[in-house]
């Protein structure tokens, strides 16, 4: 027999369940429950040992104080209510509910149909109340302590112009690396090991992108397949830490993780789903918020509340319209900066977010409330800025205090390198930091996030190997996943042993990621893409927990020259400020240089004209960068000063020579990067004078830095 608890009224705030260093305070929101009943279970979680009537109401909120609870507590609540889905109520008592505001849980849910609070199969579907406690298959929350020894951990705080970000998935990161100690692979504290932390350095990013680490459930048709929900879009606890990426403590392991990133000088950014939850459609399970408050939480159909409306694809649609929906998300962002020490967040399908009826507000209630909040409006916030509906593609139009993810700068790069026609003046706004999309909003550069690839889609390796993706193990008939990839394979689907295809493959990686690390704006690479992993062609590996995903670390000689080519480029943007301005040129001369800070060139050494922009044929330019016309002062107000660059691109399948123009008014040029010439990587070992052609090969780009005058000719023959 277990002792029965003294239940005291407590307090309506805070929301979850709170230790104050005597008791727990309880409390639960719910609009329309007729009953909510807080159940105690087990240390092991299997047998519920106390269920206690939450007396005490105050504004919607049912709350309750027990003066013998201690962190460690198993918890969870049943609620009671009208079931009509038809009018949108779905209250069932005998399925034990996650409460929104858990700290931690325990334990994994286990599919069963009791979890469903309809009777699965019943000839009026989802219209009759099913009766079976859902408690043994649920997971248990769990009461914290949240006490922690963060000592002089600061926040690195990079400005956005010096941050490159590393999109990394906390095991596909871990799981293989041979020098992570075994029981840390794929945690939370293998990410904060040594070995991680010596490797996130030496590559020179600024700043770790976690895939949703934010408590996810694998559903039930991916785990009849033997597969799971290995990228984690599928959230059910907006402040847990994921569990199953933890070796012993979830939360001060991810604590630790943070405080050891920040002391390498790393920061932390979280890939977020407040879009949507893992309760899917009105077929799906009840596990939290549907046997809550439903009609609260979800935005249904008007004339049909049985369904819901669903802008991202995966079932359901928060409504972002309640108060108090809008309170849960902007409590968990500000848990994780003040709590977890976090330096930002990345919104998936941040659009859905910003609906307040069918379109996308830019001034919706969401990003109102974040750009006025004194703590999230001081962090680190980028837009994923689309949605599945119709209106849904936003890129641009995210208010000032955002960036985005750059689909369009993803896109045009891609276009460009597979040698597609008439996208050169589009290529040359993404280079440039994309100021057709932001500088009329008041943004600056930064609010571009450049990149190439990321977690959905192709690998890099896989964009210039493959024509067509290769899903079947997903086991959905190879329908799934993006068909429009813009990728090319180079003159052969796959794997090939043609010295050719290979050198061909290879050169256009780098042009990739020369481009991406020389681009105006914010760089960020996919974890694996510098040591040119494949997944074999998948691009959509959302359910693939394998090899396929994870990190292989066995690197061959290429794989080795990749990565210190992409720890080269990373190098040069950090030491040259014209890669990374802080605001947009101005393609004007500047005062007191006498030069434009950017100017165009075909490859006969002339400035572009207009006419030249719009020929189809052009796949060759040349870009001068004024380094001594920066016009941009440091944090000091000390004028800033770099060298003046030249960069060559050249996506023809023929070489093309380009005449290097008088007018840069620079008489010879160190040659730091050539795509074509693997060994010429940032040394600047030739010299070219600006009286000859450069022998711009097909499918490269060249990067010449002005030279002091000093060196002595080295012609790269």
């Amino acid at each position: 027999m277990h002792h029965k608890m003294a239940v005291w009224p407590g307090n309506p705030y805070p929301l979850g369940a709170t230790w104050n260093g005597e008791g727990v305070n309880f409390a639960l929101f719910s609009e329309h429950a007729s009953m909510v009943e807080l159940c105690l279970f087990d240390k092991r979680g299997r047998a519920e040992i106390q269920r206690i009537p939450l007396a005490w109401q105050t504004d919607q909120v049912w709350h309750c104080y027990l003066p013998e609870a201690r962190p460690g507590l198993l918890y969870g609540y049943r609620v009671h209510g009208p079931y009509n889905p038809k009018k949108g109520q779905r209250f069932n008592p005998k399925k034990l509910l996650l409460d929104p505001y858990a700290k931690a849980m325990s334990g994994q849910l286990r599919w069963h149909d009791a979890l469903f609070g309809y009777r699965v199969g019943s000839p009026l579907d989802d219209l009759s109340r099913d009766r079976r406690s859902s408690a043994p298959y649920m997971p248990k929350c769990q009461v914290i302590d949240s006490a922690f020894t963060w000592g002089d951990d600061r926040p690195p705080r990079t400005s956005w112009h010096d941050t490159i970000i590393y999109e990394l998935h906390v095991k596909g990161f871990t799981c293989l690396h041979p020098r992570i100690p075994k029981e840390l692979r794929g945690t939370y504290a293998g990410l904060s090991s040594a070995p991680a932390i010596d490797y996130l350095k030496r590559l020179g990013i600024t700043a770790v992108e976690l895939m949703p680490v934010h408590a996810f459930v694998d559903e039930r048709n991916l785990v009849e397949k033997g597969l799971s929900n290995y990228w984690g879009y599928n959230s059910i606890g907006f402040f847990v830490p994921e569990s199953r990426y933890s070796a012993l403590d979830q939360i001060r392991e991810f604590k630790t993780m943070v405080k050891i990133l920040h002391s390498a000088g790393i920061e932390v950014i979280l890939d977020v789903v407040y879009n949507h939850t893992a309760e899917g459609n009105h077929l799906g399970p009840t596990l939290c918020f549907r046997g809550i408050d439903n009609l609260a939480y979800y935005q249904l159909m008007p004339d049909e509340k049985r369904y819901y409306m669903d802008f991202t694809g995966c079932g359901n649609s928060l409504n972002m319209r309640h108060p108090r929906v809008l309170q849960l998300i902007m409590d968990s962002l500000r848990y994780w900066v003040l709590e977890m020490h976090v330096d930002g967040f990345r919104f998936d399908l941040a659009s859905a977010l910003a609906r307040e009826l069918h379109a996308v507000d830019r001034l919706g209630a969401f990003l109102d409330i974040i750009h006025q909040d004194p703590i999230l409006s001081q962090v680190k916030l980028i837009a994923e800025p689309w949605d599945i509906e119709e209106g849904g593609y936003q890129v641009g139009n995210f208010p000032v205090g955002w960036t985005e993810w750059n689909g369009k700068y993803r896109d045009t790069l891609r276009a460009y390198w597979k040698g597609e026609g008439g996208v050169i003046g589009e290529l040359a706004h993404r280079l440039t930091g994309s100021s057709d999309l932001y500088e009329h909003g008041g943004r600056l550069p930064y609010a571009s996030i450049n990149f190439i690839t990321c977690h959905d889609g192709f690998t890099l390796h896989d964009l210039v190997r493959y024509n067509q993706k290769h899903n079947e193990a997903n086991q959905e008939n190879n329908q799934d996943g993006e068909n429009n990839n813009r990728s090319w394979n180079c003159g052969a689907e796959g794997p090939s042993t043609d010295p050719q295809v290979k050198a061909l493959r290879n050169r256009q990686k780098r042009n990739f990621l020369a481009s991406l690390f020389l681009s105006q704006g914010v760089p960020m690479l996919m974890a694996g893409d510098e040591l040119g992993q494949s997944k074999q062609g998948n691009n959509n590996t959302y359910c693939q927990d394998n090899r396929l995903s994870w990190l292989d670390w066995g690197l061959d000689s290429e794989q080795q020259e990749l990565l210190d080519f992409v720890r080269t480029l990373i190098g040069l943007r950090k030491e040259h400020p014209v890669f990374r301005r802080r605001h947009f040129f101005q393609g004007r001369l500047i005062k007191g240089v006498g030069i434009k800070d950017i100017i165009w060139l075909t490859p006969a050494g002339t400035e572009m004209t207009d006419g030249e922009w719009q020929h189809d044929f052009a796949l060759c330019l040349g870009l001068f960068l004024a380094g001594d016309a920066l016009d941009e002062d440091d944090e000091r107000g000390q004028p800033i000063r770099d060298s003046n660059f030249l960069l060559l691109i050249n996506a023809h399948h023929e070489p093309i020579p380009f005449t290097i123009p008088d007018m840069v008014k620079v008489k010879s040029w160190r040659v730091l990067l050539d795509t074509a010439k693997p060994d010429v990587k940032g040394k600047g070992k030739y010299i070219w004078a600006t009286k000859d052609c450069y022998p711009l090969q097909d499918h490269s780009l060249v990067l010449l830095r002005k030279s002091t005058g000093r060196e002595t000719d080295n012609h790269a023959g």
